[in-house]
């Protein structure tokens, strides 16, 4: 299959970016999306120009490096697919694709479709660790928890950070990506000793970041690749309150 492509090149964080025109033939339509780029990357390097910066490693839809907007669409137009699990065969013959970085205040972009997703690892570390006892590990019936209650947590934990949710918040909001690590925590009694002060620092440190406020689209729960509910964001704003009332006490 033949595709156009029209890709967002960018040198650094201060220079002015544009929309580059490239052409691929022959591809074969169960390529994955980013072997398509890797394609266009051999093309260009042979042609002695060069290639385009993206984000990748894993390229198993686990480590949530590989973000990019795909005809305005974060990670493509599948659902509950990361960029690097979208396949050619998505596409049409002939098709022109949009490729551009993910668009938020708080991700500047570094090169190409490549952006800064730093202040999403200071959100996490700004909510400490969990006090543990050290020692040998304790059986796994010690600890009474329900089915449900588990469930809920795994669910929260299951986020990837890749920043979709942020990319397709007409605010860019990081409110689903904060409150999926504040609530796989606040669910497990592992984490209810440091519960209000995570969530105080950890909302803090995400309001610090130029991220902006939910207004309650739930888009970020459509373009999540991991589908996680917004529900998450109703139990961040208990658990917030929650701390609030307790400190004032």
């Amino acid at each position: 299959m033949n595709l156009h492509l029209k890709i967002w090149r960018q040198k650094d964080r201060q220079s002015e970016g544009k929309l580059y025109n490239y052409s691929l033939k022959d591809l074969n339509p169960h390529m994955s999306f980013l072997e398509m780029l890797d394609t266009l990357n051999e093309q260009l390097i042979l042609e002695g120009n060069e290639p385009v910066e993206f984000d990748h490693d894993c390229r198993e839809g686990i480590c949530g490096q590989c973000g990019m907007m795909i005809n305005g669409i974060a990670h493509g137009p599948l659902e509950h697919t990361t960029t690097c699990q979208l396949h050619l065969r998505s596409f049409k013959n002939g098709e022109t694709i949009i490729i551009e970085p993910f668009r938020a205040a708080a991700f500047p972009i570094k090169k190409d479709l490549k952006v800064d997703r730093s202040a999403l690892d200071r959100i996490i570390s700004s909510g400490g660790f969990v006090s543990v006892n050290t020692g040998q590990a304790t059986d796994a019936t010690t600890i009474a928890i329900t089915h449900q209650t588990a469930e809920e947590a795994f669910d929260s934990a299951a986020c990837i950070g890749c920043g979709a949710c942020i990319a397709t918040c007409k605010n860019g909001s990081a409110a689903l990506f904060t409150s999926a690590k504040i609530s796989h925590m606040a669910l497990l009694p592992q984490g209810k000793e440091e519960r209000n002060q995570r969530v105080l620092n950890m909302v803090k440190q995400m309001d610090s970041e130029h991220f902006g406020h939910c207004s309650n689209t739930e888009a970020c729960e459509i373009e999540c690749p991991q589908g996680i509910s917004v529900l998450n964001i109703a139990r961040m704003n208990y658990e917030y309150n929650r701390a609030l009332f307790f400190r004032k006490k």
